[in-house]
């Protein structure tokens, strides 16, 4: 095989492994942010009904 070509797969395997941790992590802050959503919702339901 060509030494050119080896680097060149090597580099697309660290920009897709690059690519898949900023998803992972992009990917955990938006469940982070629906968990506290639901957590708000639920309280807001909970607060709702201890009022009347």
């Amino acid at each position: 095989m060509n030494a050119d070509f080896i680097k060149t797969v090597m580099g697309m395997r660290g920009t897709l492994a690059m690519a898949a941790l900023c998803l992972l992590l992009a990917s955990c802050e938006t469940i982070q942010g629906a968990g506290r959503d639901i957590t708000r919702a639920g309280e807001a339901i909970d607060d709702a009904i201890t009022d009347d």
